[in-house]
């Protein structure tokens, strides 16, 4: 079945049966939470193991009191950034054991926090997300939503905005691929049941675009909503390898069924 002719600023891609969305950064704005939730994991880890609070700041990506769009909080999974809290204790010449020991219950700890959850108003939509979202998937274009997140956590995030009528997949990582390999995103368009050579691919950072052009996608999409308050100087390279990039899904639009 022919998909759709899309067209972004000066691009029109043809034949396009699906678009694979990037959720935090890219649907929701979710980087002031995910700041909160790094600096009370490294409090609480310093307060075990004082000294260690600083460094995992900027481990993270949390610097005068911003967070970097392309650092470890705001693109790597939940295991990536455990891994890595885990090595900074690791340092101080704790045991490999214990130091995995103390990130998990530190990580575990600030997930079940009841004074840190992750809500429509801690975590909002961007402006024109869901009028997008609606208009593409009326128009019959599958939209899928593949994040660094957990599936559980996309899950969560489209129950609660209630995108259930236009999101066909939610996808997450789980500890077993994660960005940037390509097969994350194979095993999202086979989900889908579409081609990678008819999706597009609309991310924030570096490893959603060289994943989809990994696997083969039609067109990669970067998407920076100008956040360069919160982005370290000479940073912003995540999109050199997109096609193009946009500053708002509203600049994406349906031409005509491709033919």
């Amino acid at each position: 079945m022919p998909g759709l002719k899309i067209a972004i600023k000066d691009l029109e891609f043809s034949n396009i049966s699906a678009i694979i969305f990037d959720k935090d950064g890219t649907l929701e704005d979710s980087l002031p939470f995910w700041r909160e939730v790094g600096i009370q994991r490294s409090r609480l880890i310093d307060a075990q193991i004082p000294g260690v609070g600083e460094p995992l700041l900027m481990a993270f990506g949390i610097y005068d009191n911003t967070l970097d769009p392309t650092g470890l909080m705001a693109v790597g999974s939940r295991q990536e950034n455990e891994i890595a809290a885990a090595a900074y204790i690791a340092e101080t010449g704790r045991s490999w054991g214990e130091a995995k020991k103390i990130a998990a219950e530190a990580f575990q700890e600030i997930a079940e926090s009841k004074y840190l959850i992750k809500t429509p108003e801690s975590a909002p939509l961007f402006p024109e997300v869901k009028e997008v979202l609606q208009s593409l998937s009326n128009a019959g274009v599958k939209i899928g939503i593949l994040s660094a997140d957990s599936t559980a956590g996309v899950d969560s995030f489209v129950a609660n905005h209630q995108l259930q009528n236009f999101v066909s997949l939610s996808m997450g990582v789980d500890g077993k691929l994660f960005k940037p390999n390509p097969d994350l995103y194979i095993q999202a368009c086979e989900a889908l049941n579409v081609v990678p050579e008819q999706t597009l691919m609309v991310g924030d950072s570096l490893g959603d675009i060289t994943m989809a052009k990994a696997a083969g996608a039609a067109g990669t999409i970067g998407i920076d909503r100008d956040r360069s308050a919160r982005r370290k100087p000479n940073r912003n390279t995540s999109f050199l390898q997109a096609d193009l990039q946009i500053s708002s899904l509203s600049e994406i639009q349906i031409l005509s069924s491709s033919n």
